[in-house]
C-alpha cells in the first residue's frame, strides 16, 4: 500500500455501513473466447471486423481473457475489499441465435463466476444487456424491430431461473441510449447503422424489453431486487441566448427524459415527441405499464456534463467520436457541444462532479422516489507504469475522491443513494476506441495479461476499508 493510502486512520466523511462499494465491467469488454463452449457472434464481433469501425482495426476476440482468467481476476477483487461486483451477461454466450435453448458451456460459466464471487463474500450484481446483441437477431431487424423485446424477455427469464437462487441484484438494459442513439443513428457503435428515424423504436423497444424481462423475473421470484439502468448528463446551455436554451432542452430531453420520464411516470415527454416527430406507432397498448412497473433501484451511470449550443458550428468540444459518424441526436442534428473550460479526461469528455449532485438533486426532486446506486463512475486517463512498477494515477484518484465527495453530501441531504461502483474495474477494450484509453482501477498489460492495481485501486481499497474519505485531496 502506498503512504497516501495508509494516512488516514479514520475517515472524515462517513458513509452508511450498508453502504455498497463496488465496481464494474462488462461481458465483451473483457471476456475474450468469442468462439468457445458455444458461444455464437454478437454485433459486436461483426462490428469490429469492419475497416474503420474500430480505432487501428482493434477487436475482442481475447480482450483481457477474463473467460479464462476470471478465479484470478476474483480473488484480486477480495483483496481490493469489493464489497460488491457489477458484471454482464452475454447474450450470445447464453443464446447463440438469440432464442431458443440455453447453451450449456455459456451459462455454466457464469455460474461458476457467481459462485467464486460468493466464496470470496463480494456480492454479484448482474447486468442482463451490455449491447452485445446476438447477431441472428440483429439480422432480423435489431433493435428497430418490436420482436427483439420479446426475445430479450425469454433470455432473461433463462438466465434468471439458472442464477437467480444465488444473485439477489439484477438490472436488464445498460444504457439503453447508447444502444439505441450510437448503435442505430450515428453508427458509433454496433451494428454501426445510420437510420435516425429507426433508432427511435430502438429505444422504445430496449425500454419495452425492461419492462417484458422485469416480469418475467417477478414471475419467477418476486424477491429479486430489479434496476433500470440510465446514464445522465447535467446538461447546460452555452449562453442565455434563446437558441441556446432551446438546445439544452433538446439534449436533455433525448439523453435524459426520455428515459427517466418512460421508467418513473410512465410516458415520453411531450416537447421530446415533438422533437423527433411524433414517429407513428412508436407506443403499443400496454407498453408504458410495463416499462413503468415499480424498480427496486435505478442504477445511474454519470461521467460528465453537456454544454450545448442552438447555433450550428459553434466553438467544438475536446469530446469527439473516433470514426467517422453521424450524429446520434436524432431530430436535433444541429445542436453543437461546445467546451465549458473545465479539465477533461483521456476521452475528451470535461470533469464535473457538481453534475453528479445536479443529476441526483433532480431526481429527488422531479421524480418519485427510489433507491439509487451509482453503477458506473470513472474516466480515462494516460495510464504509464512508472519505473517502480507502479501506475501512480492520481488524476484518477481525484476524480473518483471529488465524485464520492458528492456522494456523500447526495446521502446528507436525504437522497436514497445506496451504492457506488467504480467504472471500470480493469483496464479492456474501449467499444470503438480500441485498447487505447485506459478506464481500469488495474492496469492490464494487453500483451502478456499481467494485472497491477493502479495506486487509484490501492485508494480506492482503503476508502472501501475505512467506509469513508479522509481530509481533502488525500
Amino acid at each position: 500500500m502506498t503512504t497516501q493510502e495508509t494516512r488516514i486512520q479514520s475517515p472524515d466523511l462517513v458513509f452508511p455501513a450498508n453502504f455498497v462499494w463496488g465496481a464494474a465491467t462488462s461481458a465483451y469488454q473483457i471476456e475474450g473466447a468469442v468462439s468457445e463452449d458455444g458461444r455464437g457472434r454478437s454485433i459486436w464481433d461483426t462490428f469490429v471486423k469492419q475497416p474503420g469501425r474500430v480505432v487501428n482495426g482493434e477487436h475482442a476476440d481475447v480482450a483481457i481473457d477474463h473467460y479464462n482468467r476470471y478465479r484470478d481476476d476474483v480473488r484480486m477483487m477480495a483483496e481490493l475489499g469489493l464489497g460488491a461486483y457489477r458484471f454482464s451477461i452475454s447474450w450470445p454466450r447464453v443464446q447463440p441465435e438469440g432464442r431458443g435453448a440455453v447453451n450449456p458451456g455459456g451459462i455454466d460459466f457464469y455460474s461458476r463466476l457467481v459462485d467464486e464471487l460468493l466464496s470470496r463474500g463480494v456480492d454479484p450484481w448482474v447486468t442482463l444487456y451490455h449491447w452485445d446483441l446476438p447477431q441472428p437477431l440483429e439480422d432480423a431487424g435489431g433493435w428497430p424491430s418490436r420482436d427483439t423485446s420479446k426475445r430479450f424477455a425469454d433470455y432473461a427469464a433463462a438466465v434468471h431461473d439458472a442464477l437467480g437462487d444465488r444473485v439477489a441484484n439484477w438490472s436488464t438494459v445498460n444504457e439503453p441510449w447508447c444502444s439505441a442513439f450510437l448503435g442505430y443513428a450515428s453508427g458509433e457503435h454496433a451494428p454501426g447503422r445510420r437510420e435516425p428515424g429507426r433508432a427511435v423504436y430502438a429505444a422504445h423497444h430496449l425500454l419495452l424489453a425492461h419492462g417484458l424481462a422485469a416480469q418475467a423475473i417477478r414471475a419467477q421470484r418476486p424477491e429479486t431486487v430489479l434496476g433500470g439502468c440510465v446514464n445522465l448528463y447535467a446538461v447546460s446551455p452555452h449562453t442565455s441566448s434563446e437558441a441556446d436554451q432551446d438546445a439544452a432542452r433538446r439534449i436533455d430531453g433525448l439523453q435524459n427524459r426520455f428515459f427517466l420520464d418512460a421508467l418513473l411516470k410512465g410516458e415520453y415527454p411531450d416537447d421530446v415527441l415533438e422533437d423527433l416527430g411524433r414517429p407513428a406507432g412508436l407506443v403499443h397498448d400496454g407498453d408504458m405499464e410495463l416499462i413503468s412497473a415499480p424498480l427496486d433501484k435505478l442504477l445511474i451511470n454519470y461521467y460528465s456534463r453537456f454544454t450545448v449550443s442552438g447555433t450550428p458550428g459553434g466553438a467544438a468540444s475536446a469530446a469527439a467520436a473516433p470514426t467517422d459518424t453521424g450524429s446520434p441526436w436524432v431530430g436535433s442534428e444541429h445542436v453543437s457541444f461546445v467546451g465549458g473550460g473545465r479539465p477533461v479526461t483521456a476521452m475528451g469528455w470535461e470533469i464535473d462532479h457538481s453534475g453528479l449532485l445536479e443529476v441526483l438533486r433532480r431526481l429527488a426532486a422531479e421524480y418519485p422516489r427510489v433507491p439509487l446506486v451509482i453503477s458506473e463512475n470513472g474516466a480515462a486517463f494516460d495510464d504509464v507504469v512508472g519505473p517502480d512498477g507502479v501506475v501512480h494515477d492520481r488524476d484518477r484518484v481525484d476524480y473518483l475522491d471529488a465524485h464520492l465527495r458528492v456522494c456523500h453530501a447526495a446521502i446528507e441531504a436525504g437522497i436514497p443513494l445506496e451504492g457506488y461502483f467504480a467504472w471500470s474495474l480493469m483496464d479492456n477494450f474501449e467499444w470503438a476506441w480500441g485498447y487505447g484509453k485506459r478506464f481500469g482501477l488495474v492496469h492490464v498489460d494487453y500483451e502478456t495479461q499481467v494485472r497491477v492495481p493502479k495506486e487509484s485501486a490501492l485508494w480506492y481499497a482503503g476508502t472501501i476499508r475505512r467506509g469513508g474519505l479522509g481530509g481533502p485531496a488525500e
